[in-house]
């Protein structure tokens, strides 16, 4: 079960580095074309370019969030089992919450003092790519947080539940 929530998050770290080299590529097309100050013009970059994102995505989605609630439903008591999904869901919503905060404070941080933000209303003045490599970072060290922290874990056997 472990197992599979590690090899989601390292997807998810490779699939963050592949969102920046797309979002690069976006960008550079956008200059070349003297599209980054006309943000309602759309960029002439095939849609393609981001299927692998995506199917990368349902990849991770399939081993981190089944891996965790399953983790959650078969590591605790029987008698608890609806307190653990309900805890693997609400972890989840933190998760959001944090990383709502997050854009926010970086918004903030980014476009103070006139600077243009990372999440610039005119994308092409955007840098949602340095954001990308920002949660490749942090994904990358979440993930080795988890093998440290996981490497402890003893497994609880099914019927000792």
């Amino acid at each position: 079960m472990l197992q599979r929530i590690g090899v989601g998050m390292v997807l998810l770290s490779f699939n963050m580095v592949l969102a920046a080299l797309v979002e690069d590529k976006r960008l550079e097309i956008a200059k070349e074309q003297g599209l980054l100050d006309k943000p309602d013009v759309t960029v002439p970059m095939s849609i393609w370019w981001f299927v692998p994102q995506y199917l990368l995505l349902g990849m991770i989605n399939v081993f981190s969030q089944v891996g965790t609630q399953e983790f959650f439903y078969d590591q605790v008591p029987t008698e608890l089992r609806s307190i653990g999904l309900a805890l693997s869901l609400s972890a989840m919503g933190l998760a959001s919450f944090l990383s709502g905060f997050l854009i926010t404070m970086i918004d903030w941080v980014t476009g103070k003092d006139g600077g243009d933000s990372w999440f610039n209303t005119n994308l092409n003045r955007a840098h949602l790519d340095y954001f990308y490599w920002l949660l490749a970072a942090f994904t990358a060290f979440a993930f080795f947080a988890f093998v440290f922290i996981s490497k402890m874990y003893v497994y609880r056997r099914v019927d000792q539940v």
